[in-house]
């Protein structure tokens, strides 16, 4: 049967998810990659875990990902897990040789050392996991080839202190990966039939020496990569070498998503944030500047602790303030540990009826971006059956268009939240 992978959550798991599948080798495995940026994230992580008991009963269940290095106990005492992995020791192959074997670790000289968690066991289920702050090996630059996109991967971690976040936690400090072994896997998921390429990570705009220098560098070297788009952007972050690729670059594709997070000033602080209300508009501002066409998305938080109604307003008012035409909105979810889940909370009815009342600001400025594109030429990249995303990332629909195909498309119409169009 060989080895399946189960992934949820953010691009960069699907990419190591992949990398994973190489490493296990061809044992009937089953790798979760577990997410944990939710309490509904890991329900849905232990919902899969027992799914893929049932319908792959002779196949061991590995767990690994941000949920089972934060919580690895949890994992190990289900009675369908047999063995649970850490964030560091998903890279290792020995991690998934069967018997365990505790070995020269790929890429490195020294021996693993069983930390006091290395091969717990409860219920029957192995453990390893070790301290992500200290003994995080280097990531891999891994591709996820989804359709005729691909995702790779640049770096991992994050340095910042998010209040409301667990994901440094689970990840580790920042680490970039070297240019060479991105340029590499950039070409390796080209020549596997990849049209487009997206570079993600936890916190990508903190890549060392610079995400813009990353960007100018791969396009310099690489002629073939004709389509290069960008995962998260943390605002504050964004460098003027990404800026004159902005303006300069068309094969950097002009949408971008932005950890926002608030609207609110306030709020933000609380976040522990690191721009105001101001910059993020200033940011989307010198983004439009640079190159007519750019598109904004965002991810935003409803029902942040101590959040007024009248701070909940300037977050929906931000959606209009910066043009955001693909909102990510969650519903405040407290994680345990963190400094937010110490704050006061607002009532869970609250919470719903305003992540709703920003979804449905969210709505209305994406079903009016749209519109706006009826009569306009888009150049569009098929992906499946016959749908796509234009360069500014709105999904269209080009009847009897093949996969893979790549051309500028009159837009004639919109039917519920995709566009309709012709290649010319």
């Amino acid at each position: 049967m060989g080895v399946e992978t189960i992934t949820l959550g953010c691009r960069l798991n699907f990419a190591e998810s992949e990398m994973m599948k190489q490493l296990a080798g061809t044992d009937d495995l089953t790798i979760v990659n577990s997410c944990a940026v939710t309490h509904e994230a890991v329900r849905q992580t232990r919902q899969a875990i027992r799914r893929a008991a049932r319908e792959r009963p002779e196949a061991r269940i590995v767990v690994t990902g941000c949920a089972a290095q934060l919580d690895p106990a949890m994992f190990a005492k289900m009675p369908e897990v047999d063995r649970v992995l850490g964030n560091a020791e998903k890279y290792q192959r020995a991690s998934f040789q069967d018997p365990f074997v505790l070995s020269e670790v790929e890429g490195r000289s020294e021996t693993v050392v069983p930390t006091p968690f290395a091969k717990l066991r409860t219920n029957g289920a192995e453990i390893l996991v070790s301290d992500i702050m200290t003994s995080s090996p280097p990531p891999v630059a891994a591709g996820f080839l989804a359709r005729v996109r691909s995702f790779v991967a640049v770096q991992t971690g994050c340095d910042h202190r998010c209040t409301f976040c667990t994901i440094w936690t689970a990840r580790g400090p920042s680490r970039s990966l070297p240019y060479d072994a991105i340029r590499a896997a950039v070409e390796r998921e080209l020549e596997a039939g990849a049209k487009e390429i997206v570079l993600t990570g936890v916190d990508i705009t903190s890549y060392e020496p610079g995400l813009g220098l990353l960007c100018q560098r791969l396009l310099r070297d690489l002629p073939s990569l004709s389509r290069l788009r960008l995962s998260s952007l943390d605002s504050i972050e964004i460098d003027d070498a990404l800026l004159e690729l902005v303006a300069g670059e068309p094969r950097l594709l002009p949408h971008f998503h932005l950890s926002l997070q608030a609207g609110d000033d306030l709020t933000l602080k609380r976040m522990k944030r690191r721009h105001s209300r101001a910059q993020a508009v200033a940011t989307v501002a010198r983004l439009k500047a640079a190159r007519p066409g750019v598109t904004i998305g965002a991810d935003l938080i409803a029902g942040f602790p101590t959040e007024s109604e009248e701070s909940a307003a300037n977050t929906r008012a931000l959606i209009a303030d910066c043009e955001i035409v693909a909102a990510h909105v969650f519903p405040f979810s407290a994680r345990p540990g963190t400094p937010a889940a110490r704050m006061p909370q607002v009532a869970h009815d609250v919470v719903k009826a305003r992540a709703a009342a920003l979804r449905d600001v969210a709505a209305r400025q994406r079903k009016a971006w749209l519109a706006g594109l009826i009569g306009t030429r888009q150049r569009v990249l098929i992906e499946n059956s016959h749908k796509g995303h234009s360069d500014g990332f709105a999904p269209v629909r080009i009847a009897g268009a093949p996969r893979g195909a790549c051309a500028p498309a009159l837009i004639t119409a919109v039917d519920g939240d995709l566009l309709v169009g012709t290649f010319e």
